[in-house]
């Protein structure tokens, strides 16, 4: 199922997303949408007789995650690669704040303190329920679903400050979306492919398999350092082929059975 948060008549509701399209923003008369009652976190998966047709809503991230993001760096190896780091031998971590996010076909304003804002198309894992200390084999047992992420990384902070705070979690750092996918599970996510298509060129192009750590080691590690919430995001890293955007360009970022995350910048 896919899950997505929406706004219509200036309300913000949650809803279940029908039809085959992958890209809301190419495909949304294709689709529908089928209000939930509730919050699906807190109260199930509860539909209602209600429903609009996509085209007809506007699309907002599909979670704001109640207390934090946590990104892993450097796990592919031909990303650490190409900016000169070595692969780790444990997941690193770093947060972003929960004000970083925005949804699918928002604009992110590029911040003036920075000349080098650079995309990453990455895979999400959303929590579903409050953990700790989860091993390996029980990580199905806590993940709500999986989402789009683009780390947007400042990268001329990323190399001048001593901590990656302002790097990564500025205004807008996190777009997510265009929705929650819950049918996968960690199996699933082993060999998907990850895109990133800036202007409509592809500049990005791997697959999970490539991933150094997968998600059942990823989801574990991280609740060993840090009690998991539900709506905590997990960014799992992206491929080789970052570069930079400027001010009026796009981007898509597609992983394969979720969808495709569209970014708008501006100066």
């Amino acid at each position: 199922m896919r899950i997505a948060r929406f706004v219509v008549d200036a309300e913000p509701q949650y809803g279940l997303v029908e039809g085959e399209a992958e890209n809301p923003q190419a495909d949304s008369d294709d689709l529908e949408v089928v209000v939930l009652h509730g919050d699906p976190f807190f109260q199930g998966i509860q539909p209602t007789s209600t429903r609009h047709r996509l085209a007809d809503v506007r699309l907002v991230a599909p979670i704001i995650p109640r207390s934090k993001i946590v990104g892993i760096g450097r796990n592919w190896a031909d990303h650490a690669s190409e900016l000169g780091n070595a692969v780790p031998d444990s997941p690193q971590f770093f947060l972003k704040p929960n004000t970083s996010v925005v949804g699918p076909g928002e604009p992110v304003t590029l911040p003036a303190w920075s000349e080098q804002i650079s995309y990453e198309a990455e895979l999400a894992v959303v929590i579903g329920t409050i953990c700790k200390d989860v091993p390996a084999e029980r990580v199905d047992d806590v993940v709500f679903g999986y989402t789009v992420g683009n780390d947007l990384t400042a990268r001329d902070a990323q190399k001048s400050d001593l901590q990656w705070a302002r790097a990564k979690g500025f205004d807008g750092a996190c777009p997510l979306g265009p929705w929650i996918e819950t049918g996968l599970t960690s199996a699933d996510t082993e060999d998907l492919g990850i895109r990133m298509e800036l202007g409509g060129a592809v500049v990005q192009d791997g697959r999970t398999s490539d991933m150094v750590f997968g998600v059942k080691e990823i989801v574990s590690a991280v609740s060993q350092a840090f009690t998991l919430l539900p709506g905590d995001v997990i960014l799992t890293g992206t491929p080789a082929g970052v570069g930079l955007v400027e001010g009026g360009q796009r981007t898509e970022a597609t992983v394969e059975g979720i969808g495709t995350l569209t970014t708008l910048f501006r100066r």
